[in-house]
């Protein structure tokens, strides 16, 4: 297989220092770790020089006791080698492991402090692929490729200079063949690390269209619209580019280590030949020949796994690129370096002159050149909600509702204007401290394939069992997770769909209550329930709401009707703002939204009275 070398990208060099950094913090055991690696090196030096000793002393003046110790540190320096061996691995392996360690660590730390922005614009199997199949990528050349480099470094060092001390001539002659084992390796190294980097993304690919039709939700949509075949077509010729990859880059570089083999092969060879000439004219022992012959297999060899390595590292440079890229991220969403000082917030919410836009394209870092947004998803929106007040939003889809409550815990920044909490920046706050006041339940809440208490104290990790089922008969959801198999400790399965929805939206409720939050912004997903369910869940949501500051996305009369204030928007704008009668009175959008989207309501007899105040 040929490559034109013009054609190939050059291999990044950066990745190489910062991989570096990853080894720094674990100095002290590397060092011993190469203290092991150069004792170990100088004794595979000593059996050879015994046995020169074998041939050239013990055995012409027959010496019995020189052989017998002679042969006894052979085999003495054969024990301490073995010994310096485990050491040196076990040392390796643990820094190796380290360091793969802090690597998934500050890895998995640096998405999860992604905003909502980053992963809406990037696939989960792609980021997978990152965490999983990259990782493992590299892991082979973090926990053993540095060791190799530098005990083979310090392997040949050490050869060359007994082989010069026994005939300058014979380790001449050896070190000329080397570099037929050096020239070849920069090409092939190049060719490996761009194909490589085109394996990495294909898998990547891959792994992200397996995730999308083989989860709940996936399989659902293939299963009802019968596209088995499509998609088994799809993976197929997915799974054809990565096999047709992964032939290239086993097969880039085998004639250059078919030369490696045959100039391993033939350099004794030559050895014999010239060195034997010099054994018969008188000019060497045979000793000598014997003992170059077997350094002649520990130059050869390090030589090979040095240009074997290069060719490793820079295919796996493609890999630790991926990587940094995802390490070097900058969130959009940081911590302020001093944050504002806060016991516990009242809970009153002000927006003054929001404006905020759904930025295309892929995820930017703070700092980058914006375009001005296209379409605004909101408009200078300015309200308050004052502690313990309810207000809801109402309005047509694609209002800007959603994106209010999206603002307000910082799932997004807005371009324009601020948000406040008790009179503070909401960017003013530890992300930590914001995200313990404020309380979400949406139409989609998601539950972990794992138990029903699991999930509950997702919210609050200490809770008591008492507390769990306190929360739970707030949610009207306790008797349905008594009647479960195994109660509380039941699976619910994947997103839950052991659980009806109506018991999920509850159980997601009562996992809200458990958190106790002072703000609550509730998107009610009641819409889709039979009407049994549904009063449950709006009865938990009632004693949900009671006494907190609520901002809640009305899909239910019952829900406007208790509102201090509702506000009307449209397009990205606060249309009309007021109480259900006056906005009735109004005969404005809100009168038009009541009779198209609540007049399916059953009619209400009284007015329910606010929640709070």
């Amino acid at each position: 297989m040929q490559f034109d070398p013009d054609s190939l990208a050059e291999a990044p060099r950066a990745p190489l220092r910062k991989v570096a950094r990853l080894f720094r913090p674990h100095h002290r055991l590397i060092a011993a770790a190469l203290l092991c690696v150069g004792v170990g090196s100088a004794l595979g030096l000593v059996p050879p020089l015994l046995v020169k000793e074998v041939i050239d002393q013990a055995l012409p003046h027959g010496d019995s006791g020189l052989l017998k110790l002679l042969v006894l540190g052979m085999l003495g320096a054969l024990v301490a080698s073995g010994l310096v061996s485990v050491l040196q691995t076990y040392l390796t392996t643990l820094v190796g492991q380290r360091v793969m360690f802090e690597l998934r660590r500050r890895l998995y730390a640096r998405l999860l402090s992604m905003p909502l922005r980053w992963f809406t614009g990037t696939q989960t199997g792609e980021v997978m692929s990152r965490l999983t199949s990259d990782v493992g990528g590299v892991q082979a050349v973090v926990t053993d490729t540095f060791v190799s480099l530098v005990s083979n470094l310090i392997t040949v060092v050490l050869t060359l200079v007994v082989m010069y001390l026994l005939s300058w001539q014979l380790a001449t002659l050896s070190v000329a063949l080397v570099p037929l084992f050096i020239l070849p390796t920069r090409r092939v190294g190049l060719a490996t690390y761009r194909v490589r980097q085109r394996l990495q993304e294909q898998m990547g690919a891959l792994a992200a269209h397996m995730q999308e039709t083989l989860q709940i939700s996936g399989v659902l949509l293939v299963k009802t619209f019968q596209t088995e075949d499509r998609e088994g077509r799809r993976f197929a010729e997915g799974s054809r580019r990565v096999m047709d990859l992964q032939v290239r880059s086993a097969m880039i570089g085998r004639w250059f280590f078919m030369l490696v083999g045959l100039v391993t092969g033939a350099g004794p060879a030559l050895l014999y030949f010239v060195g034997g000439t010099l054994v018969i004219r008188h000019q060497l022992s045979l000793g000598i020949i014997v003992a170059f012959a077997t350094y002649l297999t520990r130059l050869y060899q390090p030589v090979t796994q040095l240009a074997s390595t290069h060719v490793t590292v820079q295919g796996s440079l493609a890999l630790f690129a991926r990587l940094f890229e995802y390490l070097e991220l900058e969130p959009e969403i940081s911590a302020p370096a001093e944050p504002a000082p806060t016991s516990r917030l009242d809970g009153r919410v002000t927006f003054e002159g929001v404006s905020f836009a759904y930025l295309p394209g892929r995820y930017d870092p703070p700092g980058s050149p914006r375009p001005a947004p296209s379409r605004w998803a909101l408009r200078d929106i300015s309200f308050e909600v004052e502690s313990g007040r309810l207000m809801a939003l109402v309005g047509p889809s694609g209002a800007g509702k959603t994106t209010i409550t999206y603002l307000l815990p910082r799932l997004y920044d807005p371009q324009v204007g601020r948000i406040l909490i008790d009179g503070v920046d909401v960017r003013d706050l530890d992300p930590k401290v914001l995200g313990a006041h404020i309380g979400m339940v949406t139409q989609e809440n998601f539950l972990f394939h794992t138990s029903v208490a699991a999930n509950l104290r997702y919210a609050r990790e200490d809770a008591t069992d008492l507390q769990l089922e306190q929360a739970c008969r707030a949610a009207n959801i306790h008797e349905v997770i008594v009647r479960l198999p195994e109660g509380y400790d039941s699976i619910v399965g994947e997103r839950g769909y052991r659980l009806s929805g109506g018991e999920k939206q509850r159980l997601a409720i009562a996992r809200v209550i458990l958190k106790d939050p002072r703000i609550l912004v509730l998107d009610e997903a009641t819409s889709s329930l039979d009407s049994e369910s549904e009063r449950l869940v709006q009865d938990a949501l009632a004693t949900l709401m009671r006494g907190r500051t609520s901002l809640v996305i009305a899909h239910r009369l019952s829900t406007v009707l208790r509102a201090d204030e509702i506000l009307v928007l449209d397009a990205g704008r606060i249309v009309e703002r007021g109480t259900h009668p006056s906005l009735l009175a109004q005969g404005g959008l809100y009168s038009a939204l009541y009779r198209r989207q609540f007049r399916t309501d059953p009619p209400a007899t009284h007015e329910p009275e606010p929640l709070a105040g």
